[in-house]
């Protein structure tokens, strides 16, 4: 049972830490807000301007590089101790223009800081103000492991430093893993638990990925488009354009418009919250650091029940453990390291720690007919294995008429409140288009009918769907996909593709 104070991480989080402090010197008074405590210029006295090659050495025979635009770094093994100077942005008159990743200014960036300062504002006034809980554990994780504190403009790029943001193409938490991403870096994804709403863990796992990137790419701009559209699609993009310049990358059609204007977005978001005194931001009102205890508690604890015998909100318990989908510790854990309120571990010490807080609470369901664990699964949108675990039956065994069968709701509890919002979410539609159309795929195959030797061919319009191409040829859906595998089956068709009819 230990306890985690994490409000010394605001005196931690500096620019440069010991490793790096002697790279340059800054004789500026450092600001109090959390995003510029991690900002603070590495520069000379700023009034001098002093040029990087006239920059104090480093001490230790510490090798330092000071570069002037540009992304790529010749000896990635030491990218956390390279310092870049902005130029060309005199017209903003920035109290800093030192950074550790990549930052240009040009009209992608320009256009980005203008909505930060008109129409975002307030949007970034929020995602400051978040800062001041999240950036210092973060920036700490990502020295720990060697990147660039900087990097924390991505995260806020990503989920504006919202623990429980998450996106049409379902990724989730502060740096925005989609699930196959999480796990493979690592994280647990099931119905009780998500890791990549855990602000340590996915930062521990982001800087894995981060790393990974880098020494891949070996350039900041190209590795930050990866993360967001993903290694297969920047590939290609750099295949194509034959390039693996970013700014010329967006130049191309290869990446998506979101994936061009991200990197822009990051960099705005660096110059913005290392100068909040240069762009009027001085009234941030932070959030204070996390700060919290810990003590071990068993599997399938009741967290209600524990809440009130510590005497505590159980929000608290969920907002200090925002991974934590439900009311209950997995079941499938020995034990579980609960992040608590300051003072609860006392309590919990002396009155808890023996007690049994195993959940027992559980709403019942009495099945009207013969049934199996996997019709009630899908009545209450539940996973079978959850209800196989909780009622030890499996999801194919028939349960007789009248027979209880256990559901993980609490009693009292709505199965519509927020807790189980995922249960009743509802892909975009797009995202049920794209279903829709693998299934209308996967059955024109397994009718085998196709066109042997194709001599009449349809050229697909704007609108066009394969139902529609079916009804305006006269050809039978099924003929029309089987005989157009190569068109259809790796997307879904566009305007301009030549599908064979007859």
């Amino acid at each position: 049972m230990n306890r985690y104070s994490l409000l010394v991480l605001l005196f931690a989080a500096v620019f440069f830490t010991s490793s790096c402090s002697s790279l340059l010197t800054s004789t500026r008074q450092s600001d109090s807000s959390p995003l510029v405590k991690l900002s603070q210029e590495a520069e000379s006295q700023s009034q001098s301007e002093t040029k990087p090659e006239q920059q104090t050495k480093p001490q230790n025979n510490q090798k330092t590089v000071v570069m002037v635009g540009g992304a790529r770094i010749s000896e990635p093994e030491n990218h956390n101790c390279k310092v870049y100077l902005l130029e060309g942005a005199e017209e903003l008159n920035l109290e800093n223009r030192y950074f550790d990743i990549p930052v240009v200014y040009n009209d992608p960036v320009k256009k980005w800081l203008n909505y930060y300062l008109k129409r975002g504002r307030t949007y970034f006034e929020i995602y400051s103000e978040r800062g001041g809980r999240y950036v210092p554990l973060l920036a700490k994780i990502l020295e720990d492991n060697g990147l660039p504190h900087d990097l924390i403009y991505l995260a806020m790029a990503e989920s504006g430093f919202q623990t429980k943001a998450k996106s049409h193409a379902r990724a989730v938490g502060l740096w925005q893993f989609i699930p196959s991403t999480g796990r493979i870096y690592g994280l647990k994804i099931d119905w009780y638990i998500d890791e990549r709403r855990d602000p340590v863990k996915s930062t521990i796992a982001a800087s894995r990925y981060l790393k990974k990137l880098y020494d891949d790419y070996g350039d900041w701009e190209i590795a930050a488009a990866a993360y967001n559209a993903g290694e297969g699609k920047v590939n290609r993009a750099i295949r194509n354009s034959k390039t693996d310049d970013f700014w010329k990358l967006t130049k191309r059609r290869y990446l998506k418009a979101e994936t061009r204007n991200y990197v822009p977005k990051i960099m705005a978001l660096a110059i913005l919250g290392k100068n909040l005194k240069s762009f009027g931001f001085e009234d941030i009102e932070f959030h204070g650091p996390l700060d919290y205890a810990e003590i071990d508690v068993p599997g399938k604890t009741d967290l209600v029940a524990l809440a009130e015998e510590l005497k505590v909100d159980v929000e608290e318990i969920y907002y200090l453990n925002p991974e934590l989908l439900r009311w209950y510790i997995p079941p499938y854990m020995e034990t579980y390291r609960l992040k608590v309120p300051v003072g609860a571990e006392v309590v919990y010490k002396e009155c808890c720690e023996e007690k049994d807080f195993t959940a027992t609470a559980f709403q019942r369901y009495k099945t009207p007919s013969a049934t199996t664990i996997n019709v009630v699964a899908k009545k209450f949108r539940i996973q079978p294995s959850v209800l196989e675990g909780l009622n030890g039956i499996s999801a194919r065994k028939l349960i007789a008429k009248n027979q209880e069968v256990i559901l993980p709701f609490r009693e009292g509890q709505n199965i519509k409140e927020a807790m189980y919002a995922d249960l009743y979410e509802r892909p975009r539609r797009h995202v049920r288009a794209r279903a829709s159309y693998k299934k209308q795929i996967k059955m024109a195959k397994a009718s085998g009918q196709k066109i042997a030797n194709p001599k009449e061919y349809y050229t697909v319009q704007k609108g066009d769907t394969l139902w529609k191409i079916s009804k305006k040829t006269g050809t039978p859906l099924n003929v029309l996909i089987n005989s157009n595998l190569s068109s259809v089956e790796c997307r879904m068709i566009r305007k301009g593709d030549k599908i064979a009819v007859r």
